[in-house]
């Protein structure tokens, strides 16, 4: 698990959280949004990189939180604000769940055959809140 300096080690707590709830998570991210940096990393394999990712989950973010506007302006209702963002793949579900605040993003990638979504995103909503 790779981390930076005293800002990363809530960032590293929820890490630590995660694996020892999903010890089958293929790669977890803590993401600043307002920078792009990563706070803390880890990676089942070598192959998994984290560091190419924290752009695009940035970019992620940013663009569902635009839809959401937009959502809410046509609709009139009180602003609500993004909480995660859910991509499904063939094999795997990546899941970006934001700080209650919108400043960080924790990214996880999990197998879908053998990991519960339900059970993910919760355990993604308390590691959140860890940050």
């Amino acid at each position: 698990m790779a981390a930076g300096g005293a800002p990363a080690a809530p960032a590293t707590a929820a890490l630590r959280y995660l694996l020892a709830e999903l010890p089958e998570l293929l790669l977890a991210a803590v993401l600043d949004l307002s920078t792009g940096q990563l706070l803390a990393t880890y990676a089942a394999e070598r192959a998994y990189q984290p560091s190419v990712l924290a752009a695009p989950i940035a970019a992620v973010v940013r663009q569902a939180q635009l839809l959401r506007q937009a959502q809410l302006l046509r609709q009139a209702q009180p602003s609500e604000a993004l909480q995660e963002v859910l991509l499904t793949l063939a094999s795997q579900l990546h899941l970006v769940r934001l700080r209650e605040d919108g400043q960080q993003a924790l990214f996880l990638a999990i197998g879908s055959h053998d990991t519960n979504l339900a059970l993910a995103r919760q355990l993604a909503e308390h590691a959140a809140s860890l940050l």
